[in-house]
């Protein structure tokens, strides 16, 4: 009995946290300036603060959200064609997904910033 109790304890812990949790203030710091940097439409300035915060861009491009739009989409609309070019490599390609909105963990966290 004490099995089920326990099983049933780790299976229903992601449910008792707020999906809506606050991000920490170095980490939406780090997201902000990646935004700007892919803003700026200089590849070396993209890539300097990359490589100085050690992001993966495999992970981080494809799901960070800046006001509101793709990290790519975003680029384009700031006219930021270089940095565009170089986020698009890592863009998911024809992969259609539907989530449920419950509060589930998953890999494809989206990481939304506004500046």
């Amino acid at each position: 009995m004490k099995k089920y109790l326990v099983i049933a304890t780790l299976i229903l812990t992601p449910l008792a946290f707020n999906a809506s949790a606050a991000m920490h203030p170095q980490l939406e710091k780090t997201l902000v300036d990646v935004c700007k940097a892919g803003a700026s439409n200089k590849t070396i300035i993209l890539h300097n603060t990359v490589k100085s915060y050690r992001i993966n861009k495999q992970r981080i491009y494809p799901r960070l959200v800046c006001n509101g739009e793709t990290f790519h989409q975003f680029a384009l609309n700031q006219g930021a064609y270089k940095t565009a070019k170089q986020i698009g490599r890592y863009m998911k390609k024809g992969k259609v997904t539907i989530k449920d909105i419950a509060m589930t963990y998953d890999s494809d966290e989206i990481l939304a910033v506004n500046y």
